[in-house]
């Protein structure tokens, strides 16, 4: 009975390893092996399998960030409004920047065809903090406390919505 040859790892040629890349075949070591339901493969399989996924072309981060820029301006704009209603508004800001974010977040989707890509989804992102700079230095050089709270509130609850339902982020199952 014969012994196995020693193997080393491809990226590591001073690591022995037994493992192997499902994917290539070729040796791993546990540092350079990604762990998949199916099995381990190597970090270059991976980002293989991750360009698969990476749809997105050049004029939908442009179509993108320029929808949700002009929507997410309109909607921090109607944010001055709730800001002068009282209590009501509190309740309306909370209510009104997870809508928006929704409807951001699909009107974007409706542009870009549904294409996908993590840096657009980090587009869009910023396209929705973009568009509610104006109307957030608006109420910051006017003096106004709570239309600038009103604004961040907006901001943190939009942003990470539109992210959210874009990347399909789920919290609960």
């Amino acid at each position: 009975m014969t012994e196995p040859a020693i193997q080393y790892c491809y990226a590591h040629p001073t690591r022995e390893t037994s493992l192997r890349c499902k994917r290539c075949d070729r040796p791993i070591c546990t540092s350079c092996a990604v762990s998949t339901p199916t099995g381990y493969i190597c970090r270059d399989c991976m980002r293989e399998r991750q360009k698969s996924f990476d749809t997105a072309v050049w004029y939908d981060f442009v179509s993108g960030f320029i929808i949700a820029g002009l929507l997410s301006g309109l909607a921090s704009f109607l944010v001055t409004f709730v800001g002068g209603i009282g209590f009501i508004g509190w309740l309306l800001i909370f209510l009104g920047s997870s809508a928006a974010g929704g409807i951001i977040a699909e009107a974007v989707r409706a542009v870009t065809r549904r294409r996908r890509s993590r840096a657009l989804f980090l587009t869009i992102g910023a396209g929705v903090v973009f568009g509610a700079l104006p109307m957030l230095l608006l109420q910051l050089l006017s003096g106004n406390i709570f239309g600038l709270i009103f604004q961040a509130i907006y901001l943190v609850i939009a942003a990470p919505m539109v992210y959210a339902r874009l990347s399909g982020i789920q919290l609960s199952r």
